[in-house]
């Protein structure tokens, strides 16, 4: 992919990096959606851009992806460069159409091939083929932040027609105080009361603050599915009511919507859960998303592997975006009495999904199929295994000890690593270091990223202890990246109230700083949002970027990030 979107035709500047890297990463993500399953890749795809680099847009290190100036350009291989700027991207095929953004394609290959150019000539390129005006969707190259997209929606059964209100914002990023209105393609769709289309899908092109749509041949008020296939990396807002979401979820057409709607109850269920815990209240979950949770599994007929991810609950980082202060534990806590009362409510349904998706160990398979059943295998052993009793835990070990892939044999030791279980805990991670990891750098990576993520009492201590193990190096990126790295995603731990995790990392990154400046820079990133936590841990961070930046010697890399994120 590469030769052709980043080395046949590549950028004349550095400015102009996500020319063929976003290009890049969106023809890679159409490949691997047409070789595997198309929907699990979008959400994929998804996950990503919410967890790594809607934060981004959120804090100081903000930037458009087309970034107008910096200090070491090291610091623009980013979420935003990359990943959205793949977004951008697929907007232009969902704007043009697919065989318009192949016709806009050739002909940017037809007048650039073996030369350098600009973001501008892709554009260029795009509006000649088209003959379509895209100047005003230039604004998602020079503005940064994630706009908001609230959605409103009127019946008039008289005169069967729907009218859908779109209004548009994003709020201030750094040297952005204010944002005119994106170019925005909102692909839509209406569904009745049986679940059918009530009319063809459309694409709603908001290029307005706020802009009303009208959508003639509505027979009966519809359920409206907006943001189809995630058509703009922006953030939706649209009242529904759990019964709405539940209705979506059994219904929608569009499998991206119908995972979405999942996640939104998943969500505003976890998000009671952690205001309960933050004023010591009982948590709860309703009949209604365990009802939800029971169809998909007992959903034999779809795609084992759109199961799995649609059992998947929303990431911390994603409930973070959702917050207006983060608060680890409470998250935490959350999480992990939903996931269980889940688990409980179910447990014969997932017993028994998990025992239909297992494999024999040979022969190995690696069809679509095969790949799918032991994703919703692992999905299943997820929910079971936040059981922690001894039924579920031996479950686990034998999984772990006999699994005929690598997947499984992953899936079922990381979750032991978090386990009280010690001598469980001990005997399958020392069996995955001495048949898998040992010698292995790839899989050493896995070994230590399970246990720098684990949720155990003593995470710190463990991971402290791993930096002197035989197979550890600080000068191996992957492996710091894979334990250091790591660790600052293991939520409860990394932000303990004491500041301990954030001392540690920042020893880390001084100690990396002087032989890897590019490392030590992506680590120090992960100070960067320190703004969306509560006072106390503000509070601490900003302890952590303070010595960074007094220390003599810290490198131009990791200087900007620290100064850029103090600086806020």
């Amino acid at each position: 992919f590469h030769n052709w979107t980043g080395n046949r035709v590549t950028c004349r500047d550095w400015f102009q990096l996500t020319l063929k890297e976003g290009l890049t990463v969106f023809r890679d993500q159409q490949f691997s959606a047409d070789m595997t399953s198309e929907a699990v890749k979008r959400v994929d795809d998804v996950r990503i851009l919410r967890a790594a680099q809607f934060p981004q847009d959120n804090g100081p290190m903000a930037h458009p992806i087309r970034p107008e100036s910096y200090i070491a350009m090291d610091n623009f291989y980013t979420a935003t460069v990359y990943n959205k700027g793949a977004e951008v991207i697929g907007m232009y095929q969902t704007l043009l159409g697919k065989d318009g953004f192949r016709k806009g394609l050739d002909l940017y290959f037809e007048r650039h091939d073996g030369t350098a150019v600009t973001c501008d000539e892709f554009r260029a390129a795009m509006a000649d083929s088209s003959g379509r005006d895209l100047a005003q969707f230039e604004r998602w190259y020079t503005q940064a932040g994630t706009p908001t997209v609230k959605a409103t929606s009127l019946y008039d059964a008289g005169a069967k027609k729907l009218t859908v209100t779109l209004e548009q914002s994003c709020g201030p990023s750094p040297n952005q105080a204010d944002k005119a209105p994106y170019l925005i393609p909102v692909r839509a769709g209406l569904l009745g009361k049986d679940g059918k289309e009530l009319i063809k899908e459309t694409v709603l092109e908001l290029n307005q603050a706020k802009q009303d749509f009208v959508l003639e041949g509505v027979t009966e008020e519809p359920v409206l599915s907006l943001l189809r296939g995630f058509s703009a990396p922006v953030k939706l807002e649209i009242e529904r009511s759990e019964e709405e979401l539940a209705f979506l979820m059994a219904n929608d057409s569009d499998p991206f919507n119908k995972w979405e709607a999942g996640q939104m109850l998943f969500q505003r269920t976890l998000l009671a859960n952690t205001k309960a815990s933050q004023e010591g209240k009982d948590m709860a979950v309703s009949d209604l998303l365990v009802k939800a949770v029971g169809a998909i599994l007992a959903d034999t007929t779809a795609d084992p592997s759109l199961r799995a991810v649609s059992l998947g609950l929303p990431s911390l980082a994603t409930l973070g975006e959702a917050v207006e202060t983060i608060d680890p534990d409470a998250l935490v806590a959350a999480l992990k009495f939903t996931k269980s009362a889940i688990a409980a409510a179910l447990r014969p349904e997932f017993e028994a999904a998990y025992a239909a998706a297992t494999l024999p160990a040979t022969p190995f398979r690696n069809d679509a199929e095969a790949v799918g059943k032991r994703r919703i295998k692992n999905t299943c052993l997820d929910f079971l295994s936040s059981l922690k009793d001894a039924e579920t835990i031996q479950m686990c070990l034998d999984q772990a000890l006999t699994a005929g892939s690598m997947t499984d044999r992953v899936a079922a030791t990381a979750q032991l690593a978090g386990s009280a279980d010690d001598a469980a805990r001990t005997t399958a991670l020392d069996d995955f270091y001495e048949k898998h990891a040992k010698g292995n750098d790839l899989i050493l990576c896995k070994y230590f990223t399970m246990q720098a993520m684990a949720d155990t009492d003593d995470a710190l201590a463990k991971a402290d202890k791993l930096l002197t193990h035989p197979d550890f190096s600080m000068k191996n990126p992957n492996k710091c990246r894979s334990l250091i790295g790591a660790f600052a995603g293991n939520t409860r731990h990394f932000h303990a109230k004491d500041g301990s995790g954030y001392a540690w990392l920042g020893d880390r990154i001084l100690e990396i700083d002087t032989f890897n400046p590019q490392l030590a820079a992506r680590m120090t990133t992960m100070f960067s949002t320190f703004r969306r936590y509560d006072t106390h841990r503000q509070t601490l961070i900003k302890a952590q970027l303070e010595r960074l930046v007094a220390t003599q010697g810290f490198s131009k890399d990791s200087l900007e990030i620290a100064t850029r994120s103090l600086r806020g």
